[in-house]
């Protein structure tokens, strides 16, 4: 028996069986890139593979009858070629996979799964941020503090899945308010937070009405979605501070919004009060809650 005959063979086979499995990862890859040069670049990859494979194929039909020690010195380097080939696609499609999770993972760890707007944590990275710039350019920086009135009452007269669906609801009209560059989040229970990069009082105070009156007008379902119940009607307080040229942090940004929440709840509620509270500077509105 002709045993290197037989390896340089069996070597050959198995570096073309590599490669033709090869060609799978690089086709799903191919599959999920947009037209453009990277695609280009693994057809080309592709288009290497498939001529590796034909050139296995005519090496393997050159080996005459009897082989010798330099036919398996060169099948297994044909062999481990294929073996490179292999990895290479394999990892390349675990790479792709993994980039195309990563999103997904960011935007679990700084969302709020009930009402699909950021949550805390990453509100207050934001903060420190937005707050950074704007006292570094003078650009200006406005914070809203939203409270839902009588929240505790909705959980314990319909129950905490109509407080849920409540939650759900406000955070669509947020989520449908704000513009891209601002940031919409649950601060915590019943409160959000809007931070409003680039806006002064005065905008803050437009946007914080047009919210207000949304929710305000909103049916919230006091039962489940196929339920036949009279819808819930919510309303919010909110409160707004501005960055001043004396604020040292941007914790007090925060500070003074509550402030102000809070007088608009002292105030009859459903109304946005701007910080400094004690100064006409509030837009009342609406009816006490």
């Amino acid at each position: 028996m002709d045993y290197p005959l037989l390896i340089s063979s069996a070597l050959i086979v198995l570096g073309t069986i590599l490669l033709a499995v090869s060609l799978s990862p690089t086709t799903r890859i191919l599959r999920e890139l947009a037209p453009g040069s990277t695609q280009s670049r693994w057809k080309l990859l592709r288009g290497f593979i498939v001529l590796f494979i034909a050139g296995y194929v005519v090496c393997l039909g050159t080996f005459s009858v009897e082989g010798d020690v330099s036919h398996v010195v060169v099948s297994l380097i044909f062999f481990l070629g294929a073996c490179f080939v292999r990895l290479v696609c394999v990892l390349a499609r675990a790479t792709v996979t993994d980039i195309k999770r990563i999103p997904a993972l960011e935007a679990e760890t700084i969302t709020d799964p009930l009402m699909g707007i950021f949550n805390r944590r990453y509100l207050e990275r934001r903060l420190e941020e937005e707050f950074a710039r704007a006292r570094r350019y003078g650009f200006p920086l406005s914070l809203l503090l939203l409270d839902i009135d009588h929240f505790k009452k909705v959980n314990d007269d319909h129950g905490h899945p109509a407080g849920d669906r409540v939650l759900k609801g406000i955070g669509e009209i947020l989520k449908k308010s704000v513009r891209n560059v601002d940031v919409a989040a649950r601060y915590g229970g019943e409160e959000m937070v809007i931070l409003l990069p680039h806006t002064r009082d005065a905008q803050a105070v437009i946007l914080a009405e047009r919210i207000r009156r949304k929710i305000e007008d909103f049916p919230f379902p006091a039962d489940a979605p196929s339920g036949s119940g009279i819808p819930l009607r919510c309303t919010v307080s909110i409160g707004i501070a501005g960055m001043t040229r004396e604020g040292a942090k941007a914790g007090q940004l925060l500070e003074m919004a509550d402030t102000a929440m809070y007088r608009a709840k002292q105030d009859g509620r459903n109304r946005t009060v701007v910080f400094p509270c004690l100064e006409e500077t509030a837009a009342a509105a609406g009816p006490a809650a």
